[in-house]
């Protein structure tokens, strides 16, 4: 290749998707990758990320390093931003989208799983931020999403119980970031996608309570990611994907609570495992 293609592809932005081995992961390096970005990609299985880099180059003709991070390990993400900074490679754009769930009643669930949960979902987020802000904000540019849910935004029912709370927390904390970093070229969005057509519920092994959800209350995982792209591009603190979520968020804030909530009872019994 020409030296004039090296150039251009090393002068580019670059954005740190994490778990990028599958589903809204995936997507949301091909969208980055689409829109100019090289890429930096994290998840545990390594064959599957090797796969999707040599998917990407292939078809976008980007940088795409690949780093095996166990999020679920304390030390991982100051380990992760030493291995960034020896291979002299600068965050302009974050992806916190590393994540799963936990199924089952609360208590029936032992205490290492649940703090595994945490640190992936809330303490890493939080941590892997903190880490990569001050880069962006010296550099006046920088856009952080950090994937939340619908979940964060609906009354929580049984099940899952430590989901929709981790959820909740990384929207309250994107929103308070989003003030912080505005003045400084630094964007910050939650995004909040409903049902997902991902890996993430054959993972939980709840895929056969999702079967009994309506094809009309799913998005694609492409569909997901775009929308999240161009919402932290225009600087939009909180989005919720699709028209039927939005409409599903507007219900909860206006209907009677005490209505919601029966129907999000019965609802839940068709997907979650409790």
């Amino acid at each position: 290749m020409s030296e004039r293609y090296h150039e251009a592809v090393s002068s580019r932005r670059t954005a740190l998707v994490t778990g990028a081995s599958a589903g809204i992961g995936v997507a949301f390096a091909d969208v980055f990758a689409a829109n100019g970005f090289n890429l930096i990609i994290t998840a545990r299985r390594e064959a599957r990320l090797q796969s999707v880099a040599a998917d990407l180059r292939d078809r976008h003709g980007v940088d795409v390093h690949v780093l095996t991070v166990d999020h679920a390990d304390p030390s991982s993400a100051a380990r992760l931003c030493d291995e960034l900074q020896r291979r002299g490679l600068v965050v302009d754009a974050l992806v916190n989208n590393a994540g799963y769930g936990v199924p089952g009643v609360y208590n029936a669930v032992p205490w290492q799983v649940h703090e595994d949960f945490l640190r992936v979902m809330v303490a890493g987020v939080c941590e892997l931020t903190y880490r990569l802000l001050p880069g962006m904000i010296e550099r006046g540019y920088g856009r952080i999403v950090n994937v939340a849910s619908l979940a964060g935004l609906v009354p929580a029912p049984a099940g899952h119980t430590l989901y929709g709370a981790s959820k909740a927390f990384v929207i309250k904390f994107s929103e308070a970031l989003s003030h912080e970093g505005r003045p400084h070229g630094v964007h910050v969005t939650a995004l909040c996608p409903g049902f997902t057509l991902s890996e993430f519920h054959d993972v939980t092994g709840t895929r056969e309570q999702m079967r009994g959800m309506p094809a009309w209350m799913w998005l694609d995982a492409a569909t997901v990611a775009q929308q999240g792209y161009d919402a932290v591009m225009a600087g939009e603190a909180i989005y919720v994907t699709g028209r039927v979520n939005r409409a599903v968020v507007l219900a909860v804030r206006y209907v009677p609570q005490w209505l919601v909530k029966i129907v999000g009872r019965r609802m839940a019994k068709s997907y979650r495992k409790t």
